[in-house]
């Protein structure tokens, strides 16, 4: 079984308290796969409907080969970010899969009333790709091959099957 090789940091996007939760969530998702839109709502509604019991953290793992908007997704969600809002976006995003496009990008920023120039400019230095190549790089590091992965305390969760029931047996 594989663990996670990155241990949560201050750098990293968390719900809840990894301190005191029971079960520490850790996803390497792209906001362009379909199983990652899968596995979203399921999420959302398990960190949810225990908050005291979960502490989730999102990674950037976009498959770049296969999902074109991938990269821009994750680049705009760690932008939004830095003006703290990346949930909003995170969440905007998967919501909208189905649409993602730069149009649809471009929207959320004005949806959640982003500073645009801001944006813009981080995405044009360097911090926010060395923050999305550090999450891959992490993930490979760990024995992520595809999205999503998940580690619950650390391990590898290899019983993730795509229903609702797998989130409520890590509570047993």
């Amino acid at each position: 079984m594989s663990t996670l090789r990155i241990p949560i940091g201050p750098n990293d996007h968390v719900q809840g308290n990894p301190e005191t939760a029971k079960i520490v969530l850790v996803e390497y998702g792209d906001y362009q796969c379909p199983y990652c839109g899968h596995a979203f709502p399921l999420v959302k509604k398990f960190i949810e409907e225990y908050p005291d019991d979960v502490a989730f953290v999102f990674r950037n793992f976009p498959l770049t080969d296969s999902h074109e908007y991938a990269m821009s997704a994750a680049a705009i969600a760690e932008a939004a970010g830095n003006q703290g809002k990346f949930w909003e976006m995170h969440d905007l995003i998967y919501d909208n899969q189905n649409l993602l496009n730069e149009g649809l990008l471009k929207e959320c920023i004005r949806v959640l009333q982003l500073d645009v120039n801001k944006i813009e400019n981080d995405i044009s230095t360097s911090e926010i790709q060395d923050k999305i190549e550090a999450d891959f790089e992490g993930g490979v590091r760990s024995g992520v091959n595809g999205t999503p992965s998940f580690f619950v305390n650390n391990q590898k969760w290899e019983d993730y099957d795509g229903t609702y029931d797998c989130f409520i047996d890590l509570l047993s």
